[in-house]
């Protein structure tokens, strides 16, 4: 990976690691923020990534590490997509242009690659627990520094996070320093009453400078104003709750300073040295702009929460020295994507059934459900970042005799386990779940990936899972489960998914879907592909290559792991000797494993051989999701050479 262009930044030049930027005068610290925006924008526009959000903090990331020492002291970043500022700043400057790449540096916080990144983050709300946590080890311990969360509006609106501010506003000498980091987006806007909440708190007169000026002003009375400034503290706080309406904050027993302006450096280094040594739990509420600094943000829905990797300019020819160019990235997938898919299939339901509602957690651009919410909005839920709570619902609509799509991320899906096994499954209840990235994601790395869900699901009873081959099966998967009477789930991918793959036979018309049933769409006498969902393109791809070196393989869309097709897979496992299961998911308890279940439950013993070919039992960083399925060698020519390395000695070897 070669670095971008240089650019002029001569403070930054000065202060890539947090003793060097404590060298320079506060003065200096807007000029220093102008210079680390420019690195960002510039090198976010090469490899993608969270732009808007590192964009919104970087007054406040210079702050923090000015007043504190994170070498010593710990720093949380509730999610870590806003943590490029942090990067930039703690000695990473120089492998910055390697962000999100293969082998490079990750787009969030990871606690592998560096000492002043405490957590390897991802998703939202976690960050005041584990820095509770911290701060309460540390005390134990009689460990004295500081310890300090950032935590945006809209993931202080997850139930983890009130958990970790109802425990530590009860303790009383335990020291911590929570930021609210206030811009008024996630994603999309934030949503909910605690957002109403911080608006008039926004707008209206702050708490601190009013109580300020009433001790100022009682102070001024002549001969008494001394002692009444005393003896009127505690009616101070009585008026604070006319200045600042309900005061959440301080009722939860946290010392609350705020709001204040989080692009001025001079008054964020004077709130920060004021609050750093305050016993109990301070929560400092800090107002700031998503994507400051980004030319047209304030007209994008989601202040330009991420920008999309283009290729870097190839240099001149004229240039003296030869220009280091960033590497283009592999071209986009012209198919539609998989989400597209999804969107357009409820959206159709949604014209023909008014019982089809549609739920996401603070991802209605991520999930497709942005039309769906403009075209049905009293049948559109977002309900912020809040995933158990989304699930919970989605049971509540489906008691009332809606028929609920929940459209939620794998990865993310994991926080509502709990609440999908009590709340769905224990009631029996015909929701349908929408796995959205499900397999490899790509650059957003290991919290990212979506490898378990199989795993955790296929063991609820009554629980149905599918997974379609391409697009318009897709459509055709979601009719089909929002009128199934039992909780169910259909995972598909990220990116493009194919529009046009074989159906029954290698036809053009696919099989009708039916409960637990298979679809065989391409024969072959020398062994066979049982592919899931999205990997039946690889498994296509790979028997083609197995074609040119003069074997036939059957390949089949499995279409159900739960309930498996078990008469058409035993069926199968005796017409072949050998058979390769394929999966986009960790081996351990996927399709794969509940194919072996199956033979293992059987009384007599099958024919074929069965390779089990899926997710090892590892984490995957972040890279592209093309060279991620090489890595995992879940692409075709891996899989061809894998299939070909296991036959029978028999068979000749091409």
């Amino acid at each position: 990976m070669s670095k971008p262009k240089t650019l002029s930044t001569p403070l930054l030049d000065r202060a890539g690691l947090p003793d060097q930027l404590k060298q320079l005068d506060v003065g200096d610290l807007p000029m220093l923020a102008a210079e680390v925006r420019e690195v960002i924008q510039d090198t976010v526009q090469y490899t993608g990534g969270h732009l808007g959000s590192g964009m919104g903090v970087v007054e406040l990331t210079i702050a923090l590490h000015y007043v504190f020492d994170f070498s010593n002291d710990r720093l949380v970043f509730d999610v870590g997509h806003q943590a490029y500022p942090h990067k930039i700043l703690t000695g990473r400057r120089d492998q910055f242009h390697t962000l999100r790449q293969k082998d490079g540096i990750s787009g969030f916080t990871n606690r592998f690659e560096s000492i002043y990144d405490v957590y390897t983050m991802g998703h939202a709300g976690t960050a005041t627990s584990a820095a509770l946590g911290i701060a309460l080890g540390d005390q134990l311990a009689d460990k004295q520094r500081h310890v300090v969360s950032v935590v945006g509006d809209a993931s202080m609106g997850a139930g983890i996070a009130f958990e970790a501010l109802n425990h530590a506003g009860s303790l009383e000498n335990t020291r911590m320093l929570v930021i609210l980091n206030d811009n008024r987006w996630s994603i999309a806007q934030t949503i909910g009453a605690l957002s109403k909440y911080l608006d008039r708190v926004r707008t209206g007169t702050t708490y601190n400078k009013a109580k300020e000026n009433l001790h100022t002003l009682l102070k001024a009375i002549p001969v008494v104003g001394k002692d009444l400034d005393e003896k009127f503290d505690h009616a101070i706080d009585h008026v604070r709750k006319f200045v600042v309406p309900g005061d959440v904050f301080e009722e939860l027993g946290l010392n609350y300073f705020g709001p204040i302006d989080g692009h001025d450096t001079n008054e964020l280094v004077g709130y920060l040295n004021r609050v750093k040594d305050l016993d109990g739990v301070t929560l400092l509420h800090v107002r700031t702009n998503k994507g400051n600094g980004v030319p047209g943000s304030e007209e994008r829905y989601d202040r330009a929460h991420a920008a999309k990797p283009n290729p870097r300019p190839k240099p001149e020819l004229v240039k003296t020295e030869p220009q280091c160019v960033m590497p283009a990235k592999a071209p986009k997938s012209a198919n539609k994507a998989w989400t597209s898919w999804f969107s357009d299939g409820i959206e159709e339901l949604a014209e023909r059934d008014e019982k089809v509602v549609a739920l996401t957690a603070a991802m209605p651009d991520g999930t497709g459900l942005m039309k769906f919410g403009e075209k049905f909005p009293d049948r559109f839920f977002d309900v912020g970042i809040a995933e158990q709570h989304c699930v919970g619902l989605a049971s509540g609509l489906a008691t009332a005799g809606l028929k609920p799509v929940a459209a939620i991320y794998s990865t993310f899906l994991q926080r509502a386990y709990d609440i999908l096994f009590q709340e769905v499954v224990v009631q029996d209840l015909p929701v349908t779940f929408a796995i959205d990235r499900a397999g490899f994601v790509g650059e957003d790395g290991i919290s990212h990936h979506g490898l378990f869900d199989i795993a955790y699901l296929r063991t609820f009873p009554r629980m149905v899972l599918m997974a379609p081959k391409d697009g318009p099966e897709l459509k055709k998967m979601l009719e089909f489960a929002v009128n199934l009477d039992c909780p169910n789930a259909i995972r598909f991918a990220r990116g493009g998914a194919p529009a046009d793959l074989p159906g029954v036979d290698g036809g053009t018309e696919s099989a009708p879907i039916e409960l637990g049933k298979m679809e065989v769409i391409r024969s072959g006498s020398d062994g066979a592909i049982l592919a899931y969902g999205h990997m039946v393109k690889n498994a296509l791809d790979a028997a083609d290559l197995l074609a040119e070196r003069g074997l036939s393989v059957e390949v089949v869309n499995a279409r159900f792991v739960k309930p498996l097709d078990a008469e058409g897979i035993l069926a199968l496992l005796n017409r072949h000797d050998r058979v390769m299961t394929l999966e986009d998911h960790a081996v351990a308890g996927g399709f794969g494993s509940a194919v072996l279940e199956l033979v293992a439950s059987q009384e007599q013993p099958v024919r074929a051989s069965i390779d089990v070919a899926g997710v090892v039992d590892q984490f995957y960083e972040h890279a592209t999701r093309a060279e991620l399925v090489k890595e995992a060698g879940l692409d075709a020519e891996t899989l061809a050479n894998r299939f070909l390395s296991k036959r029978p000695a028999t068979v000749p070897q091409h």
